[in-house]
């Protein structure tokens, strides 16, 4: 090995690519790559998000519809089978009060909570939530239980 053959390990050093837009010498001068006239031939050019050329875009030209009530609210439901599986998992004894559902992850603290009847429940339990479904009602209350509203 002696000083004319040394050269850097394998894939060690990058090639740095061609430099734009630094004079005619180099090759690449005058509009440096980027035609001529147009938006993206400027400096400081950024293209908006959804930007189609000049075209109508896409998210202009599908129609809108519908409506938001603003009045609207939101009930976390929870359903009959997941109430008896707590009452076989020795988590819940008789009574169900919101706090409880939200120690059990079934609820948040800010949410209105509703029973819903799918499944059957075995337990006799004492339920104090905001709302019931019908069916949810009459099966809480064939269990020997009882559905209070908030």
């Amino acid at each position: 090995m002696t000083l004319n053959n040394l050269k850097p390990a394998a894939g060690s050093v990058k090639n740095q690519g061609k430099r734009i837009g630094r004079g005619q010498g180099s090759g690449k001068g005058g509009t440096a790559t980027r035609g001529h006239k147009g938006a993206k031939s400027r400096s400081g050019y950024s293209r908006k998000v959804g930007f189609e050329g000049g075209q109508m875009p896409l998210q202009r030209r599908v129609p809108k519809f519908g409506f938001t009530n603003i009045n609207r609210k939101e009930y976390a439901g929870i359903n009959l089978h997941k109430l008896q599986e707590l009452v076989d998992n020795g988590k819940i004894k008789d009574t169900v009060t919101l706090d409880i559902l939200i120690e059990n992850r079934l609820a948040g603290k800010n949410d209105l909570v509703k029973i819903l009847g799918n499944g059957e429940l075995k337990a006799k339990l004492n339920i104090t939530v905001h709302k019931f479904t019908a069916t949810a009602k009459a099966a809480i209350e064939s269990a020997g239980g009882t559905a209070e509203t908030l």
